[in-house]
C-alpha cells in the first residue's frame, strides 16, 4: 500500500521511467505467452518450444537490468532524515524499491495478458482477419497455471534484483572515506583482462561454430531458425566480456582526457569518467554488445537471400532488447549526474562559468563515442566474419 501512494505522488518524470518498465514488461510478458502459444499448437515440437523459451532470456534480462536502474534513481527509495525514525531504514527503503518494481513489472504482464487474449480472440472476436490465431494456438484452451506462471518471472526477477542491488552494505573504511573525500581515485577496475579474455573466448566460439557449419538451429520467436546454438553462446561470451570491461575502458578514458599537460576542463572531464567509471562502464559495455550483435545479425542478413529470415516477434524481442540497454545506459547517466550535483553546484558558487561544465560534459562524450564506436564495429565484424563462410 505504501508502495502505490508513493507511486501517485511521484514526479511526472519518474512515473514516465515506470511506465518504459511496465511497456518492456509488458512486451516480455507477451513474447512468453507467445512461446507457449507455439507450445500449445505444437505438442510433437516440444525442443523447439524449449528453445523458443531460451531466446526469452534476453529480453528478459535487458528488461530487469532497465528496471534496476529504474529503481536505483527513484527518489523516493533513498534514505532521508527522518525516515529511520518512522522505521524506514535502508533494508525498508530496499524492499520498497523491491514492491514497486514488482508493481509496476505486474502492471505489464497484466497488458501482456490482455493483448494475448485480444489476438487469441478471447475477448472480442479475432482481430487482424485471425492472422495471429495460428501463432498463439487460439484453438486451443488457455492453461491458467502455465499463464500465470510466465507472467509472474518479470515481476518476480525484477523485483528481487532491485532488493539485491539497494541492500544496505556495510559502510567502507575510513582509509576509503579519506581517499573519496581527498579526490584520489588511484584503483582502475580490474575487470579489462578478464573482459578481454572473454570476448576473445566468445569470438573463437563463434568462429569455431562458423567453420563447422553444422548444429541444431536455435530458433527465435517468430523465423529466423538459422543460427546454431554456438554462435549463441559466443555472442553471450562476448556480451559478457564487454560488459566486464566496460568500467575499465571508461576508466581509461578518463586517465587518457588528462594527459599531456591537460587544462582545467580536461581535468574535470577527466576525473568524473574516472569516478564514474563503474556506474556507467557496464551499462556502456552491454549497449556495445548489443550494437554489435545487431551488426552482425545484418551483416548476415541483409542481403537478399536473408531478407525473410526476421519474423514480427523476433523484432520485437531484439526491440525490447536495444530500447532497455539503451534506456539504462541513459539512467545510469542520469544517476551520475544527481549524485555529483552538489560538485556541480559548488564548481558554480566557486565562479566555474557555465560553459566550461557544458565543454566538460561534450568532452566526456566525445572521448567515449571515440572508443567505444571503433569497438562495436570491431567486434560486429569479428562476429561476422567466420559466419558468412
Amino acid at each position: 500500500m505504501l508502495a502505490l501512494r508513493l507511486t501517485r505522488g511521484t514526479h511526472p518524470l519518474v512515473l514516465a521511467r515506470r511506465l518504459l518498465v511496465a511497456a518492456a514488461s509488458a512486451g516480455v510478458g507477451f513474447l512468453l505467452l507467445c512461446t507457449l502459444g507455439h507450445a500449445l499448437g505444437h505438442p510433437e515440437q516440444a525442443p523447439a518450444s524449449t528453445l523458443r523459451l531460451l531466446w526469452c532470456v534476453l529480453p528478459l534480462a535487458a528488461t530487469v537490468q532497465f528496471a534496476v536502474a529504474v529503481a536505483r534513481t527513484d527518489p523516493s527509495t533513498r534514505p532521508r532524515p527522518g525516515l529511520s525514525a518512522i522505521g524506514l531504514g535502508p533494508a525498508r527503503l530496499a524492499l520498497l524499491a523491491a514492491a514497486s518494481t514488482a508493481v509496476t513489472c505486474a502492471l505489464g504482464s497484466a497488458v501482456a495478458l490482455l493483448l494475448y487474449l485480444h489476438l487469441r480472440g478471447d475477448l472480442t472476436g479475432l482481430p487482424f482477419d485471425g492472422a495471429a490465431a495460428g501463432l498463439l494456438a487460439g484453438d486451443q484452451p488457455v492453461p491458467l497455471a502455465a499463464v500465470l506462471t510466465l507472467l509472474a518471472v518479470v515481476p518476480v526477477t525484477a523485483a528481487a534484483a532491485a532488493a539485491l542491488a539497494l541492500r544496505p552494505r556495510p559502510a567502507p573504511p575510513v582509509s576509503s572515506e579519506v581517499s573519496e573525500a581527498s579526490g584520489e581515485d588511484e584503483t582502475m577496475p580490474s575487470g579489462l583482462p578478464w573482459g578481454v579474455a572473454l570476448i576473445a573466448i566468445g569470438l573463437a566460439v563463434e568462429t569455431y561454430a562458423g567453420r563447422g557449419g553444422g548444429g541444431d538451429g536455435l530458433p527465435l520467436p517468430g523465423r529466423f531458425d538459422g543460427s546454431p546454438a554456438a554462435v549463441l553462446a559466443g555472442w553471450v561470451l562476448t556480451a559478457i566480456g564487454l560488459a566486464t570491461a566496460g568500467p575499465a575502458l571508461v576508466h581509461g578514458c578518463g586517465r587518457l582526457l588528462q594527459t599531456a599537460r591537460p587544462g582545467a576542463v580536461r581535468l574535470l572531464a577527466g576525473r568524473v569518467l574516472m569516478t564514474e567509471s563503474r556506474r556507467i562502464g557496464r551499462p556502456l559495455g552491454v549497449v556495445c554488445a548489443v550494437l554489435s550483435g545487431l551488426l552482425a545479425a545484418a551483416s548476415l542478413y541483409g542481403s537478399d537471400t536473408g531478407s525473410d529470415a526476421f519474423g514480427p516477434l523476433t523484432g520485437l524481442g531484439a526491440t525490447l532488447i536495444l530500447a532497455c540497454t539503451c534506456a539504462t545506459l541513459l539512467t545510469a547517466a542520469l544517476e551520475s549526474r544527481q549524485g555529483r550535483a552538489s560538485v556541480t553546484e559548488a564548481l558554480l558558487d566557486a565562479g566555474a562559468p557555465p560553459t566550461a561544465l557544458r565543454t566538460a560534459a561534450l568532452l566526456r562524450a566525445g572521448v567515449l563515442l571515440a572508443v567505444f564506436l571503433p569497438l562495436t564495429w570491431a567486434v560486429g565484424e569479428l562476429a561476422a566474419l567466420p559466419l558468412k563462410g
